[in-house]
């Protein structure tokens, strides 16, 4: 029987075939834990019993929501998983002296790789998919298992073909495309199966694209996004010394898919989901028609704060000025990032149009800090969620868009097409 690439990578790991709807018992590559979510797996792990990691090299935790601490609160939180990691002389512990956002920083570190199965207590973990992987979230306590015995229990997702075709037009990214396809399926649409991005289009399309689609296959409800390994994915892991061999897999041609999903991105516009759903998806075209007024533009966050994102928003703030009215906020996703950019150029002309640019984290994604947005106040933001209240204030509305948009309509003050700034 012909299979998936997510049937395919379950079956290396557990060592015979298995196919979509089975419940496994499964090896699990990299445990990926956060200084929101550790502190719980930390406990369940001590009240265990457990003195030893089943799979040290396995384990990483990255403090990123809250770091550098916004309080008294975050730096205990923090502080559990600090000192968890010097107890265990962990291999794989990242704060301030080499922070970045989880899902940018691990990819960039050569810790997520082809092939592997990789569970996080965060429910963006679905993102490292984009490297041909089986990637996704579960809760602290599902981790605490996989700490102490090195594997976790699976049902087996079934699979939505998703076959995008035609080139993306200059503006229109990985952004568009998975906020198009939540639009089209809604938010439940995918419940409990894998997304697996195929089709002309992936040819087009960066990793900065990929990660951005797989990172929000679970705001369609999906328990992963992929996308299969090719030269893209390749160039991108050349300069990572990785931590395991890849192990590239690729879907049988007649394999059994729940649906299949087409999609003409050739003739998709940039679209701007609408408060207070990820499915309430509009073209950009819609949204200048409706003249949406804006207090904050933010460009960051695990979805889009890569160095493509950083490249675009330069492109068009360059020579231009962030509307008085307006607070342009941008993240990089890692250090690295704000390295790389910085030598490109890009920070000082963000800087340069009134933008501010704070160190990586996740805060102003989730309404932590570094961008909280007060009672009414609208943001275009490159996030994942627009979901009421998740920037700040329960009457405050969040835009999801991509950083071109974002960038453009910093300048205007109004959500805006950005190739009417560069004309």
């Amino acid at each position: 029987m012909k299979q998936t690439i997510t049937e395919k990578i379950f079956s290396q790991h557990v060592g015979r075939p298995v196919y979509a709807g089975e419940i496994i018992r499964c090896p699990i590559d990299m445990v990926i834990g956060n200084d929101i979510t550790t502190p719980i797996s930390i406990k369940a792990f001590e009240d265990s019993g457990a003195t030893a990691l089943a799979n040290p090299e396995g384990f990483s935790i990255v403090l990123d929501h809250f770091i550098p601490a916004k309080d008294i609160a975050s730096a205990n939180q923090a502080r559990i998983s600090r000192d968890f990691a010097k107890k265990y002389a962990m291999k794989h512990f990242f704060d301030e002296k080499d922070m970045g956002i989880e899902h940018a920083l691990l990819p960039e570190k050569g810790l997520v790789v082809p092939g592997d199965v990789i569970i996080g207590a965060d429910s963006h973990t679905c993102t490292h998919g984009a490297l041909g992987a089986f990637s996704t979230g579960m809760g602290s306590t599902d981790l605490a298992f996989a700490m102490i015995t090195g594997g976790n229990w699976f049902k087996v997702p079934e699979s939505i073909k998703v076959v995008l075709t035609g080139k993306p037009g200059h503006y229109t990214t990985g952004k568009d495309i998975i906020l198009e396809i939540i639009r089209l399926i809604g938010v439940d649409g995918a419940l409990y199966r894998t997304l697996e991005f195929t089709g002309s289009t992936i040819q087009y399309l960066s990793m900065d694209d990929r990660f951005s689609m797989c990172n929000m296959a679970i705001e369609a409800g999906a328990k992963s996004g992929i996308v299969a390994y090719d030269a893209i994915t390749a160039e991108f892991l050349a300069d990572k010394p990785l931590a395991r061999e890849p192990k590239i897999h690729t879907s049988d041609e007649d394999a059994t898919y729940v649906q299949i999903l087409e999609i003409d991105v050739g003739n998709l516009e940039p679209v701007i989901a609408y408060p207070f759903l990820p499915s309430n998806g509009h073209s950009l075209s819609q949204a200048v028609s409706d003249a949406i007024k804006i207090d904050q533009a933010f460009i960051g966050s695990c979805t889009n704060g890569r160095l493509g994102d950083l490249k675009i928003a330069a492109e068009i703030l360059k020579g231009k000025r962030v509307h008085p009215d307006v607070r342009l906020i941008v993240t990089p996703a890692t250090q690295r990032i704000a390295r790389e950019a910085t030598k490109a150029g890009y920070m000082d002309i963000i800087i340069d149009a009134g933008g501010v640019v704070s160190n990586p984290t996740c805060g102003a994604c989730l309404g932590g800090y570094m961008g909280i947005l007060g009672d009414n106040e609208v943001a275009v933001a490159t996030t994942n969620r627009n979901f009421v209240g998740r920037m700040g204030s329960r009457s405050s509305k969040v835009y999801l868009a991509n950083s071109a948009v974002a960038a453009a309509s910093a300048i205007t003050g109004y959500i805006t097409d950005p190739l009417t700034i560069l004309s």
